[in-house]
Order: structure tokens, then sequence, then C-alpha cells
């Protein structure tokens, strides 16, 4: 892997650790000067007084200040142009971040009637559903959801399976629950045409979730370098169909197709606007299956071998499949369903029961001073989706504790949990 990084000049919001409570932090003022410009104007000016005797500097590497502490900003990280010039000098000691990702967000129609109960029918409240996982997400540095379905337009009626259109106020609560960006890019995403991708866009800037897999211009589906405690990182997202749909508009530059080629020349180009570390979005596999396909296999080996992707995040089965380790690289193969309605009663085209289970699968990510890139081993939080209590996400293992809960719903955690770790055992925390 090439260790020779470029460093952004543009100042980005970052999480904090000092307050998880405090979900999100501020954007900073972009600066006249970047780190790097300022840096080398302090060093020629030291040396002019050294030339007459009179100075020395003990001016701080750059990366050598305390990293931004822990979380959260009403803005999530978004793009930002990257610096052409390299870094004067090595960081001074190594960077690390912290990542979160789960699963499907999938509203069904049910979903909606929910939500539209939450907020006494006068809009849609998606956020009591995220309320028992919004802990875990807001305390990282980085959370990525993977958003399946486009926004209906605001002109326009809302729809469900096959062609999905949802209320915008899911992205109220995908904000709340402290996520900082989405992947787009599904099956789906061409389900409403160029006016759901616009609405979608809308819908998550305005609440500031950046995002990656759907555009509104050919420019927004390139490459885009955003930092994360000091850490210059990309996030590409890609899925294997649109269902059968033609690209939006006729413009294929409206989301993007699983191609390998052109997975590793994004990433390559990722890697030549400065990034440190790159994170890639798939929506691959088989549906209700939870071994990986060899085309998945496939592709995670192909798109790996050059050491440019630092972690694959999988989606689209419904139901859980194993990580992995494949070239060096942790494969997430599928993190199930986070928040969805799927029929699971003999009346409906019939579920498994394990598409009420999902994952928050959490990582460190740590840069050395050498560059060179690591991922810890993944921690997976089982999930599952409790349709009988508000489709409220809750914590498996946590509320296995809770003996306010009625025994059925225990019973069902105790159920799901077995079945995840059927699929995850190695990877469950205690």
């Amino acid at each position: 892997m090439d260790t020779a990084r470029r460093w952004s000049t543009a100042c980005r919001p970052l999480k904090t650790t000092s307050s998880p409570a405090n979900y999100r932090a501020n954007s900073c003022a972009a600066r006249s000067l970047s780190r790097g410009a300022l840096r080398r104007l302090i060093v020629a000016f030291c040396a002019t007084l050294l030339v007459l005797g009179a100075c020395a500097s003990d001016q701080a590497p750059f990366g050598s200040s305390a990293p931004t502490s822990l979380v959260a900003s009403t803005a999530a990280p978004t793009s930002m142009p990257a610096s052409t010039v390299a870094p004067t000098s090595v960081p001074s000691r190594d960077q690390q971040f912290t990542i979160a990702v789960s699963g499907d967000i999938l509203p069904h129609s049910r979903l909606w009637r929910g939500a539209a109960e939450n907020a006494a029918n006068t809009g849609y409240d998606f956020r009591p559903m995220f309320e028992l996982v919004k802990p875990t997400i807001s305390s990282v540095d980085l959370a990525i959801c993977h958003l399946e379905t486009p926004i209906a337009p605001a002109d326009e009626k809302l729809s469900t399976y096959p062609f999905f259109g949802v209320p915008a106020q899911i992205t109220d609560a995908i904000a709340d629950a402290g996520f900082d960006r989405c992947s787009l890019a599904s099956n789906h995403a061409m389900d409403r045409g160029v006016k759901g991708i616009d609405a979608t866009l809308a819908a998550l800037d305005r609440n500031g979730v950046s995002h990656a897999g759907m555009a509104r211009n050919p420019e927004e589906i390139e490459p885009k370098i955003f930092q994360v405690n000091g850490v210059q990182v990309a996030h590409l997202s890609y899925t294997f169909s649109y269902n059968g749909l033609p690209a939006a508009g006729g413009q294929a530059w409206r989301s993007a197709l699983i191609n390998p080629e052109r997975i590793i020349r994004d990433t390559r180009k990722a890697k030549t606007l400065g990034a440190q570390v790159v994170l890639v979005s798939m929506h691959w596999g088989n549906e209700r299956e939870w071994a990986p396909t060899g085309y998945q296999r496939r592709i995670a080996d192909e798109i790996t071998r050059d050491g440019d992707i630092d972690l694959i995040i999988g989606s689209h089965a419904h139901v859980l499949q194993p990580i992995e380790k494949v070239n060096d690289t942790w494969v997430i193969y599928g993190l199930g369903n986070f928040l969805s309605d799927m029929p699971t009663t003999p009346k409906d085209p019939p579920w498994p029961a394990s598409t009420q289970d999902g994952a928050i699968v959490t990582a460190s990510v740590t840069v050395s001073r050498s560059g060179e890139i690591v991922v810890a081993q993944p921690v997976v939080a089982p999930t599952w989706v409790d349709k009988n209590a508000g489709w409220q996400i809750r914590l498996v293992q946590a509320d296995l504790e809770n003996q306010d809960l009625p025994v059925t719903t225990r019973t069902a955690l105790y159920q799901s949990l077995r079945r995840t770790k059927k699929v995850l055992a190695d990877f469950i925390a205690d």
C-alpha cells in the first residue's frame, strides 16, 4: 500500500469523545491558509531568524495536537476539497477513529403508519424506533447507515414495495440517532426516478447527514474526501442492480453499479485525492441467504487485492451474513435489516424470522505514523426489530437482561441471539 498521503486543507466537523451526550459538534470555519501552508510560512520565518541567530522554533509537527474529542455534531462529515500539496512532516503519533455501521433501513408502509401515530397523525416521527440504539450509534466518531429506499418527492404519494417512496422524516430519525453518513446505492435507488433521488439527497442534506451512492450531477458521484479525527476518509457505495429499471433520466451517474474495474478506479482516485482510509459499501448477495455467494466472494477478492480498500460494508440479503478477512481486508458480507417490517406470517409471501435480526458493527481504525492502516477486528452488537413495541430497534444482549420486558419479547430476543450467533459468534462481544 502506498504510504505517501496528502492532507486536506479544509476544516471538517468532527465528533468529540469528551461529550457523547452532545451529539454532533459544530463545523469549524474555513481558514484562509491551510495547515500545511501555515506551517511552511512559520518554518520559512524561523529559518530567516535563525540566520540572524535569533530563532529557535518549537513548533510541533502537523498532526501532533490532541485529536478533537468524540462526538457529535448537528452536521455529519461532508465532502471537502482535497489538498494537492503533500504533507511537510509525518504526524508525531498514530491517528485513530471509531466507526459503526448498520444494516438496511427499509421503511415499509406499516412503519409509516406507526410513525404517523408517533406524531399524532400530524406528520411522521420515526425517532422512537431508534431510541434504544441511539447511545451506541452516537458514541463513535463515524456512524454509517444504509438507507435502501428513496424519499418520496414532496408533491407525490408515498409508496411501498415494489417501488418505494418513503417519508422524508426517516432522515430526521437517522440524524437524531447519531448517524453521520448513509450509503444509498441499492436495487431500489431508481424506484422514484430523478425526483426521488433529488428528494433523498435534499432530505439528508437538510439533516446534515452526508452520503454516497446517489447523485444530482456527475461530479457528486465521484469519490470525495472527508475528515474524521484528522484522518482523511473516502466512502463509496455500489449496488448489483436497479431491479431492471433504467438509470434515472437515462443518466448512468445517478447511482453506481458494482463493476470491479470501476471500483478499483474509484478507490485509486480517492487515494490520489488524499484518502488515507477507504470504506466501500456493497449492496449485493441473495435475499434470505446467510451464506455469501460466489459472486460476492469473487468481487471481494478482486477489489481488495491492491490493498487500497480498508473495509467492505455489505447489505441487501435482509439477513445477517459472515464477516471474513479477504486479502487482509475485513469484509462484512451482510448486516441484515436494521429497521424493516418484512412479513413473516403465512398469509404473505413469508420472510424468515431472521429478517428482524441485524447488527451494529463497530471497529477502531488506526493510521500509524508511517501511514499503515489497521482496522481492528469488528465487534458485533446484535439488534432485533420489535414489531410489537412500535418497531423499536432493540439491542439484543442488553434487553435480554431487562426483567421488565414481557416473557414473549425476551423469548424472541433469545431466539434472535441464537440465530445471530450461528453466523457471527466469533465477533459478538460478551
